[in-house]
């Protein structure tokens, strides 16, 4: 046991089950995905897990999805947005385990491959998802699935000024606060645990007692580890894998992310680990106050 929760192959559970993409492993499947889905047309649809697709039935989500090319590709947080022909779009959210890849259809199927979007080139996307956790939906307005995510970190809008209102409205520990996606889009628990490091702050901390000086350290850290993860195009500490398949290089350059007991590159001290809000945490009790 590590601090209450059972060991799995030198990884914590807690980490296994909350690890999932974050902003930047999404946009690294969104800037792969491009080159190869924008312009082309789907022309069919399979679906062996009726629940991955939410809202419709597969038959709906079928007959309004089939002839509609794609137009353009995006992200929201941790969701992905294909802009589609018609003013249709469709959004995928990998969740814990979902990946994307583009394929020849002639590829031997995939057991866990459970929505395979067919296109015009002979090639298929297929969303590879083994927990189930993933979802498809087909929207005219993607406000209805991404209206309540809050800012995205890494747009010009997103300032010290508004992180420091936005925290002014909270009285929560800040590592919990960072993983609400209503209050910020798209960082996830390897990011707010680089980004508490970088800026100095306990994960403990309350958010409302954070000084200006702190809060502009925290909107420099998130926004430098976000833009460094899709640099490295992601983390491939779990089950993440870029969309050729390859890993990804974040896991090469965290500061305390899962590195529990190893010491600290600043001071020396080793790293510390806690659950905090659910979420395996970890820190520098020396270098964070």
């Amino acid at each position: 046991m590590v601090g209450g929760a059972p060991v799995i192959s030198g990884i914590d559970f807690l980490t296994i089950i909350c690890l999932m993409p974050e902003l930047p492993e999404v946009e690294t499947f969104v800037r792969a995905l491009r080159a190869p889905l924008i312009g082309r047309t789907i022309t069919g649809i399979r679906n062996d897990w009726s629940r991955q697709i939410a809202v419709l039935s597969p038959d709906a989500f079928r007959a309004r999805i089939i002839g509609h090319r794609v137009e353009a590709i995006d992200r929201r947080g941790k969701y992905l947005v294909f802009t589609l022909s018609d003013d249709e779009t469709l959004i995928i959210h990998l969740k814990m385990t979902g990946h994307l890849s583009v394929v020849p259809a002639e590829t031997a199927n995939d057991r866990y491959a459970h929505t395979v979007f067919e296109l015009d080139d002979g090639r298929e996307l297929r969303f590879r998802d083994p927990r189930k956790f993933g979802r498809v939906y087909l929207v005219h307005d993607p406000a209805d699935v991404l209206g309540p995510l809050g800012p995205e970190p890494l747009e010009e809008g997103f300032t010290a000024a508004d992180l420091a209102d936005r925290l002014r409205r909270h009285k929560r520990a800040i590592k919990p606060l960072l993983l609400d996606q209503t209050f910020i889009a798209g960082i996830g628990n390897i990011y707010a645990d680089e980004a508490l490091f970088r800026a100095g702050i306990l994960p403990t901390r309350p958010s409302d007692t954070l000084t200006p000086a702190e809060i502009e350290a925290l909107h420099a850290a998130i926004q430098a580890v976000l833009a460094l993860g899709i640099e490295r195009e992601g983390a491939s500490i779990s089950t993440y894998v870029k969309a050729d398949g390859q890993k990804g290089d974040m896991q090469n350059a965290v500061a305390v992310f899962r590195r529990t007991g190893q010491a600290c590159y600043t001071c020396g001290r080793p790293i510390e680990r806690i659950v905090l809000g659910g979420r395996s945490t970890h820190f520098c009790p020396t270098c964070q106050q």
